[in-house]
């Protein structure tokens, strides 16, 4: 079995495992964070596995740039209105625990300096 195959965030993305979906387009998906840490937190992912930041290619250059411009979106659509963050956990020591690419959109809350 490939780590796709078992990858949460792409059982996600394919259907398998259900979710409330905010917002999709065909290369990235929008779903509500099980664990919020702020009113508003959002998984923003794409639906190509990339285990995380650092095994992005030179390739998934416009697939990145498209994640952001995704999760400007979402924000928009959530009516953040007064700010958000978008945060990409990259490798153990950031506490990344799905070894899937994925941005948390936090708002709702005035967020702190330095966050951790």
């Amino acid at each position: 079995m490939s780590n796709v195959s078992i990858c949460l965030f792409c059982q996600i993305a394919n259907s398998t495992i259900p979710v409330k979906r905010l917002a999709e387009n065909d290369d990235a998906l929008a779903f509500p964070d099980i664990n919020p840490q702020a009113p508003v937190h959002i998984l923003v992912i794409p639906k190509k596995h990339i285990a995380s930041h650092a095994d992005a290619m030179p390739e998934d250059t416009a697939l990145l740039g498209n994640l952001l411009a995704f999760a400007g979106q979402v924000a928009r659509e959530q009516k953040l209105e007064n700010g958000y963050r978008l945060v990409i956990n990259t490798g153990p020591d950031s506490g990344q625990t799905v070894e899937h690419l994925h941005i948390h959109l936090l708002g709702g809350r005035h967020m702190t300096w330095p966050p951790g």
